[in-house]
């Protein structure tokens, strides 16, 4: 039996201009789990954030988050409980690509916290991060901002129809 497609494309861009932020907004509740990939090359060094929300982002200290970072020669990692928003991961300027993977699992259900897992691999370093929202609100909105997105860099939502 051939598997059906999986991955739903909700919504792509591709920057034509830099940017402080890109927000995905009115997010359709009819997936099982939602994945957002960015792609782009980093031309300084960025933190980005991320913020969830229903309707709006949530900027109460409602985040948690642990990471995992590593460079090849050595690892770190962190935790940190009641942010405002969740450090994503750390780009350094580049001429290399860095991809950001973030699945968002169960966002649609009400009686949960939301947990998200990224991964990263940039030029310098990869991470691996687990977040949590302390809201039981589905989620249909997501913001992600950084000191600067580049010309270029694409930003694509996926609903997952079966996970």
């Amino acid at each position: 039996m051939a598997a059906g497609a999986t991955y739903e494309p909700i919504a792509t861009t591709t920057l034509g201009a830099l940017a402080a932020s890109y927000t995905f907004s009115s997010i359709s509740g009819a997936y099982t789990d939602l994945v957002l990939v960015i792609n782009g090359i980093p031309t300084s060094s960025i933190n980005p954030t991320l913020q969830v929300g229903n309707g709006s982002v949530d900027t109460a200290a409602n985040y948690s988050y642990t990471n995992l970072t590593g460079n090849g020669t050595s690892a770190t990692s962190g935790r940190n409980t009641a942010q405002t928003a969740v450090g994503a991961f750390y780009a350094a300027a580049s001429t290399k690509p860095t991809t950001v993977i973030v699945n968002f699992m169960n966002y649609a259900n009400t009686t949960t916290y939301k947990t998200m897992l990224m991964r990263s691999n940039g030029s310098a370093e990869t991470d691996a991060v687990v977040f949590l929202w302390r809201s039981t609100s589905a989620i249909n909105t997501i913001k992600i901002a950084a000191s600067t997105f580049t010309t270029g860099t694409t930003l694509t939502l996926y609903g997952i129809l079966a996970a």
